[in-house]
C-alpha cells in the first residue's frame, strides 16, 4: 500500500478556470491495485524544483464508469496544484499511490435510503463519485446535495451534476447556494453557515428521513453542517466529514508537556510497512513518528502531513502514543487503536506501530 506507481495521464479536461479533471491510464496488470470504493483519495508525488511533494486528491468518478480520474483546482500559493494545473498533459506521467481513505458507507441494493451530502467549492470531487456510485448502487435510494460556491462560474462539475439530475430526477435532488451572486431564492443566498443549515433543515430537508449524510469543505463549515444535523436528531455517528485539501489546517509545533515524560528520555519505535519491520530510537515529545522515521530513511506513505488525509493513518500494536491533531480519523478508528503518524508522539518506551493492518 506504500508503493508509489508510475500512471500517465490519459486525458485532461478545464473544468473551470482554475480546475483541471485529469484521467489517468492504469494499465491492465494494476487494475485490481488501483480498484477504489466512492468517496477514497490519490496520493500523488512529483518532484517540483528539487522539493519531494506529496499532495492527496478525491477520486471523482464513480465505481461503475471504468476511469480513475481526480479534480485538481489550483490554490493561491500552492507549490503542487499549480505545477499539476501548468503541467499535467495527456501522456505525462506522475507517481500515484494506490487509493485509500474511508470518507464512504456500505452500499445494499436491497436497502432503500435517503442520503445528503453538503459541499463547498472543491469539497464536491468526493461528493461526485459518492452520489454517482450510491444512485447507480442502490436503485430505490434518494440523494439530496447542498452546494456552496461564490458562483455559477465557480460550480466545479456543474454539467455533470446537470445530467446526473436528468438521469435521476425523481431520486437526486441539488441545492445551490451562492455567496456572490444573487439568486430568486434567498435562503440559496450567501455561505454555509449554522444559521443557513437550521433555515434549510426547517424548510427545505427533513433530517428525520435522512439515513446519513456526508460534508466536504472548510473546517469551519465541516462544523457548522454537522451541529446542525445533529441538533435537528442526526446522530453524530451517521455523518461522514472530510475536509479538502485547501482547508488543512496550518501545522502547528507540538508543544512539550508540562510534566517530565515516564521512564526513559527516548523510545525504541518499531514500524511494520509491507510486511518488513523497521526499528529505531526517537526522543519521546520531540518530534511526530513519521519525521523521525523519514529522518531515518524509512519509505513511509504520507501526504499533507496536517492530520487530515489519512494517508498515514496505522495501528497502535504496543506502547501508546498521543495525537496532537486529528481531522481524518473516526471515533471508533480510534477506539480500535488507529492513529496518524504525522500527529503521533510516543510516550511510553517501546512502540509498534503497523501500517498494513486495516482491522
Amino acid at each position: 500500500m506504500s508503493k508509489f506507481y508510475s500512471l500517465n495521464v490519459e486525458q485532461v479536461r478545464q473544468e473551470t478556470r482554475d480546475t483541471i479533471v485529469a484521467t489517468f491510464a492504469v494499465p491492465l496488470a494494476l487494475r485490481e491495485r488501483f480498484a477504489f470504493t466512492q468517496g477514497q483519495h490519490l496520493t500523488l508525488r512529483a518532484q517540483i524544483n528539487g522539493e519531494d511533494l506529496r499532495r492527496s486528491y478525491s477520486i471523482c468518478s464513480a465505481v461503475q464508469d471504468g476511469d480513475l480520474r481526480v479534480a485538481i483546482k489550483r490554490t493561491p500559493g500552492g507549490a503542487f496544484s499549480t505545477w499539476a494545473n501548468d503541467t499535467l498533459k495527456p501522456g505525462v506521467s506522475i507517481e500515484v499511490m494506490p487509493p485509500m481513505g474511508h470518507f464512504n458507507l456500505p452500499l445494499d441494493a436491497t436497502q432503500p435510503k435517503a442520503y445528503l451530502a453538503v459541499a463547498a467549492g472543491s469539497g464536491i470531487t468526493p461528493m461526485l463519485s459518492i452520489i454517482k456510485t450510491t444512485l447507480a448502487a442502490e436503485p430505490a435510494s434518494r440523494f439530496t446535495l447542498v452546494y456552496g460556491n461564490r458562483a455559477s462560474a465557480a460550480v466545479i462539475f456543474r454539467e455533470e451534476l446537470a445530467e446526473l439530475k436528468d438521469s435521476y430526477r425523481e431520486r437526486f435532488n441539488i441545492v445551490y447556494l451562492m455567496s456572490r451572486e444573487q439568486q430568486d431564492v434567498e435562503l440559496f443566498n450567501g455561505r454555509i453557515t449554522r444559521e443557513k443549515c437550521d433555515a434549510l433543515f426547517a424548510s427545505w430537508i427533513q433530517v428525520a428521513d435522512l439515513d446519513a449524510a456526508f460534508i466536504c469543505g472548510p473546517e469551519d463549515m465541516m462544523h457548522a453542517v454537522s451541529a446542525a444535523l445533529q441538533a435537528h436528531g442526526m446522530p453524530k455517528a451517521s455523518i461522514k466529514i472530510e475536509l479538502f485539501a485547501a482547508s488543512i489546517p496550518k501545522k502547528q509545533q507540538h508543544a512539550s508537556h508540562a510534566r517530565p515524560v515516564a521512564g526513559r528520555q527516548e523510545s525504541e519505535i518499531t514500524l511494520v510497512i509491507d510486511g518488513a519491520q523497521r526499528s529505531f530510537s526517537m526522543g519521546k515529545d520531540t518530534e511526530s513518528v513519521l519525521d523521525a522515521g523519514l529522518k531515518q530513511g524509512i519509505d513511509i506513505r504520507y501526504s499533507c502531513k496536517g492530520g487530515v488525509c489519512a494517508t498515514c493513518r496505522c495501528k497502535v500494536v504496543e506502547g501508546q502514543v498521543e495525537m496532537d491533531a486529528n481531522y481524518a480519523l473516526e471515533d471508533y478508528e480510534i477506539a480500535r487503536g488507529f492513529v496518524l503518524s504525522c500527529q503521533a508522539f510516543p510516550v511510553t518506551d517501546r512502540v509498534v506501530l503497523d501500517f498494513d493492518t486495516d482491522s
